[in-house]
C-alpha cells in the first residue's frame, strides 16, 4: 500500500475506512476484528483498508495520525469520521447509518 493508491481508492469508493494499527498495540489488536465485524454487518459497501502506522509513516504523516488505532472514515472523497484510541461502536454505528443509508441508494 502506498499513498497514491489509497488516494485512488478514497476517490473511486463509494466510501472508505482506513483503519491505522500498529503491531505492538494490544488495543488495535483488539478493536480490529470489533471495527471488521461491524462493517461487514452494517457497511459492506464500505471498502476496509488496514495500515500499519509505524511501516508506512508516509501515510501516517499525510493524514495527520498521531496514535493508533485511529480510524478514518471517507465518505465521498471527504473525511467524515476521525476517532482514536477510545472508540465507541455504537457511537460510529449512529454517525454512519443515515449518510450510509443515502448514499447506497
Amino acid at each position: 500500500m502506498n499513498l497514491e493508491v489509497l488516494q485512488e481508492s478514497i476517490n473511486s469508493e463509494l466510501g472508505v475506512l482506513v483503519y491505522f494499527s500498529g503491531e505492538h498495540c494490544s488495543v488495535c489488536h483488539a478493536l480490529r476484528p470489533k471495527i471488521k465485524a461491524l462493517f461487514d454487518e452494517e457497511f459492506p459497501k464500505l471498502k476496509q483498508i488496514y495500515i500499519d502506522a509505524h511501516e508506512h509513516i508516509e501515510i501516517s504523516q499525510h493524514f495527520q495520525v498521531l496514535s493508533v488505532p485511529t480510524m478514518l472514515v471517507f465518505l465521498d472523497r471527504r473525511e467524515f469520521i476521525r476517532e482514536g484510541r477510545l472508540v465507541s461502536l455504537h457511537k460510529l454505528t449512529q454517525d454512519l447509518k443515515r449518510p450510509y443509508m443515502l448514499m447506497s441508494e
